[in-house]
């Protein structure tokens, strides 16, 4: 399991974008699943939607591209590096994420060429598929 001091470590986002808790499962190279733990505390509840909390799609997405982050950086030599999403293709919204939700994060690798990575996405809430996406992402130097 990679935690949340660990994963300060690998990724630059910060509070209040830093949208994972845990890598819960990862293979080098293949697959990796995290958790974001959704709580109404959230500052986007703020305005999406007072009164009717939902989590905002493009922050599901978000939270997919983090976990494909460290799977990057787990899985390649990136001393000194940075992962930088740079695509997106397929998203879909399944249903909405709601403050007392845990949501688990799937990311496989599609593929790898160079620098670049490609991911398949998938978010659950208890075992219900939420949303996904086909994300590509970069590895450059800081």
């Amino acid at each position: 399991m990679i935690d949340i001091k660990e994963i300060l470590k690998i990724l630059p986002h910060r509070y209040p974008f830093l949208l994972i808790d845990k890598v819960i499962e990862l293979e080098a190279n293949k697959f990796a699943k995290g958790i974001k733990n959704v709580t109404i505390n959230e500052p986007f509840f703020q305005g999406h939607f007072p009164g009717h909390p939902i989590m905002p799609g493009v922050l599901i997405i978000e939270a997919m591209a983090q976990v494909g982050g460290v799977l990057a950086f787990k899985s390649a030599d990136v001393s000194n590096k940075v992962v930088y999403f740079m695509g997106i293709d397929k998203a879909r919204f399944r249903k909405p994420v709601l403050p007392g939700d845990s949501l688990a994060l799937n990311l496989t690798v599609t593929r790898i060429r160079g620098a670049i990575w490609g991911f398949k996405g998938e978010a659950y809430v208890d075992g219900t598929l939420v949303a996904e996406a086909e994300l590509m992402a970069t590895i450059v130097a800081q």
